[in-house]
């Protein structure tokens, strides 16, 4: 019997690519292959979402129009839970069931900022893993939102276009006010750690998200 390899390991950290990059507004194409090729961006994918301190990445966010996404992320019992999703469809609660967290989120491809973004607090997500098995994922806390965020991305869909006019004013404001901690091939290059922008003498911090929120 042979053991599948660990493909959250050995990859390369990668940029993360920005809102307004047209991969990152388009659906994707279904993952089709499942072999080496599929694996190596997986393994890049988890490099690149630690080197950013996230819980989710999609392949848009490195600039790949492929149906997959994975995570590493704490559920509603506090436990991470860690995986990879092809062609990833999510299911919600409907009716008496349903019940809306409006937690603060954040993307890594719009980093620095946070808005309220209500979604159910629990997601059923349905795919394949990286070697095509079918998969059935059960979130609830942190995961079950991250689970939607990663599969909105997946069709072309970012959390900014989920909220009111104003609210993606403060959003787009709050993101280019500490632009300047982000290079652009950011976390191949890391954060800037500097509490003060150049050219500037007053301190800039970064805002804290209220409650739990996707990175």
């Amino acid at each position: 019997m042979s053991t599948q390899p660990d493909l959250t390991k050995g990859g390369r950290i990668l940029p993360i690519t920005r809102w307004g990059t047209p991969v990152m507004h388009q659906q994707t194409e279904p993952v089709t292959e499942f072999g080496e090729e599929l694996h190596t961006l997986v393994r890049d994918m988890f490099a690149t979402m630690r080197a950013a301190e996230g819980v989710g990445l999609a392949a848009t966010q490195v600039g790949v129009g492929l149906a997959v996404f994975i995570y590493e992320c704490p559920d509603g019992d506090d436990r991470i839970r860690r995986g990879v999703v092809c062609n990833p469809v999510v299911t919600l609660p409907e009716g008496k069931d349903r019940n809306l967290d409006p937690s603060e989120e954040g993307c890594l491809s719009w980093p620095g900022g946070y808005q309220s973004v209500p979604r159910p607090d629990l997601s059923t997500c349905t795919g394949q893993d990286a070697f095509g098995n079918d998969i059935t994922i059960e979130g609830t806390g942190l995961l079950a939102r991250c689970l939607q965020h990663e599969t909105d991305h997946l069709n072309g869909t970012v959390f900014g276009d989920r909220l009111s006019a104003r609210s993606r004013r403060k959003l787009d404001s709050q993101v280019e006010e500490l632009a300047w901690r982000y290079p652009d091939d950011w976390p191949v290059s890391p954060k800037a750690k500097a509490a003060t922008p150049p050219g500037s003498t007053e301190p800039q911090a970064e805002p804290t998200p209220k409650g739990p929120q996707r990175r």
